[in-house]
Formats: C-alpha cells, sequence, structure tokens
C-alpha cells in the first residue's frame, strides 16, 4: 500500500472510536454533539504520558481511555435530568469549553534540551513514541485496527447482554423502561463513560499517528460528524457508524475529484437519508432481515439430505 491509502486507512480506524462514541449514547436516546471533547482529553492524555512521562504506548491509550471515560461520567452525572435538545446543548457547550481549556493549557518539560509538551493555542508537537520505537505506519495501522476490532467484538458482546438490552429499551421509551425495573440513570452514567472511554483510545491513537494536536482540530464539526456517522450508516449494529466513516472518509474523501464539494455531498446524504431511512442504512429492522436471511442459510446447510431409498423389493415369484 502506498502512504496515501495507509494514511486515509487510518483515519478512517481512529474516526471509528468517535463515531461507535456517539453511536453508543443514540442507542440510549440521547444526542451528543461533545464527543470531540473526549476525543481531545485522551488525544492530550496518551501524548502526555508517552513524550512528557514516558510511559509505554499501551498504558499511554489505557490512560486516555480512562481520562476520557472518567470526564464523560462527570459530565453525565449532572446532565442526568436533560433531555432531546437540552443534554445536546450542554454536551455542546462542555466540547468548547475543554476546547477552550485546551487553548489556556500549558505543561512543557525540557526533553534533550528542547521544550516539549502542551502549549495552549500553539498545540501539542512532537509525540514521538511511534518514530522512536521504529514502529512503521503499517505496524500502528494494524494496532488500529486490533483495537477497533475489539472494540467491535465487545459492541457484539453488550448487544446480546441485559445491559445492552436496557440502553436499547432506554433509548425507545426512558419512562417505561423505568417502569419495568431499570435504572435509568446508573444505565445512562455507564453508557456514557464507555462511550467517552472509547472516544479517549481514538484521541490516543490520533495523537500519536499525527505528532501533533491542537485545539481547533475538536472543533463542533468534529462532533457533528461523529454523530452524522450513526444517523448514516445505521442504528441496528455497531457497524453502521463505520459504514458511515466509509461513506465520508473512505469515499467522498478520498475521490479527490469531489475534495472541494466533500461537505456539501455529505451533508445532501444525511439530510436524504433522515427523510428517506430516519434510522440509518443498517437500522434495526434490515439487520433483522439479515439475521433471518443468516439462520435459515446455515439451517440449510446443517439440514442433512435425503437418505438413501428403499432397498429393492423382493423378486419374482417362482
Amino acid at each position: 500500500m502506498d502512504d496515501y491509502t495507509i494514511g486515509v486507512l487510518s483515519n478512517i480506524g481512529v474516526v471509528s472510536f468517535v463515531a461507535l462514541s456517539a453511536y453508543l449514547l443514540l442507542l440510549t436516546g440521547e444526542i451528543s454533539f461533545g464527543q470531540q471533547a473526549f476525543f481531545a482529553i485522551g488525544a492530550y492524555a496518551a501524548g502526555i504520558a508517552t513524550a512528557l512521562w514516558g510511559w509505554p504506548l499501551a498504558l499511554a491509550l489505557a490512560w486516555g481511555a480512562l481520562s476520557g471515560g472518567g470526564a464523560a461520567v462527570l459530565v453525565g452525572i449532572p446532565t442526568l435530568r436533560l433531555h432531546g435538545l437540552y443534554f445536546s446543548i450542554a454536551t455542546l457547550a462542555f466540547a468548547e469549553m475543554v476546547r477552550i481549556l485546551f487553548e489556556l493549557f500549558r505543561y512543557q518539560v525540557e526533553i534533550d534540551g528542547e521544550l516539549t509538551g502542551p502549549s495552549g493555542a500553539e498545540g501539542f508537537r512532537n509525540i514521538r513514541y511511534i518514530f522512536d520505537h521504529n514502529i512503521d505506519a503499517v505496524q500502528f495501522l494494524l494496532l488500529i485496527y486490533a483495537l477497533l476490532a475489539a472494540a467491535l467484538l465487545g459492541f457484539v458482546l453488550l448487544e446480546r447482554s441485559r445491559t445492552g438490552v436496557a440502553f436499547r429499551m432506554i433509548g425507545e421509551d426512558a419512562t417505561l423502561a423505568g417502569l419495568q425495573g431499570i435504572s435509568v440513570a446508573r444505565h445512562k452514567v455507564l453508557a456514557a463513560g464507555i462511550a467517552g472511554a472509547l472516544a479517549g483510545v481514538g484521541g490516543g491513537l490520533y495523537a500519536h499517528l499525527t505528532t501533533y494536536v491542537e485545539p481547533r482540530i475538536f472543533d463542533v464539526m468534529l462532533g457533528v460528524h461523529s454523530l452524522a456517522y450513526g444517523l448514516i450508516g445505521g442504528l441496528g449494529t455497531a457497524f453502521g457508524p463505520l459504514l458511515g466513516v466509509l461513506i465520508d472518509i473512505g469515499l467522498l474523501e478520498s475521490i479527490r475529484a469531489l475534495a472541494g464539494y466533500r461537505m456539501i455531498i455529505f451533508g445532501g446524504i444525511v439530510a436524504l437519508l433522515l427523510i428517506v431511512r430516519p434510522r440509518g442504512l443498517l437500522d434495526e429492522r434490515t439487520m433483522h432481515g439479515i439475521g433471518n436471511l443468516w439462520r435459515r442459510t446455515l439451517l440449510r446447510l446443517r439440514r442433512p439430505g435425503p437418505g438413501p431409498g428403499p432397498g429393492p423389493g423382493p423378486g419374482p415369484g417362482p
């Protein structure tokens, strides 16, 4: 693969984490415009861990996930009483607050005679772990998709668990879910924490992929796009947001002739699908149909063929 293809695939993998983050909240019926905040927190936390503290990459990514998840829980607890537009505005306000705080945040350490670390609006440079440890672009790409595969496996297991069913019940009708004995508040905080951790992992990967982050990267458009990926790809499966990322970055961005019209085309696709397919391309009905088709196919493959026919009858009499 050439460098451009590797770059596009790496970008798809990293953005998929923040798309999955927004998707998980959509399952609980909440629309968040602020998942880019936890993406930013994970990026800065993981970058500081390797560049300034000398931590290994695995521990730094875990620290980014913990930071993003912890911040999401702290935001989720006071916003439990908010619903719909109020919750969306609250998450957007928090994300903008985080972005502005990072524009003021300075924490630098002298390493090899050079100051390294976040420097306010100038950004955070020299996150060089993968270069210092001879990790090439393909190896880092494989790491991104290994972690993404683990996240998708986690979603598959979650969907089949009582917690996953509770998330969808809350998304359909929180009041009815509460009457069924489901702790709505606890499940929403749990969903917020998991979503924040996913975004934090993506942010940590992004920081080490680009070796440089700055606050303006984590603006409102990143939050809008991460939300739109689930609405385009579909809410019936965790693969839906990935389909949305593939359409936007894999298709529209990779076709260079469309580069100048990408936002126009993307916005048109979102508007059209919200009218025609409000739950996205891979919505619950579609996934149910695919599941039934898969089960019928398996049954046909497992069904034994017809056995041997009856043996020859008695011969002719004397």
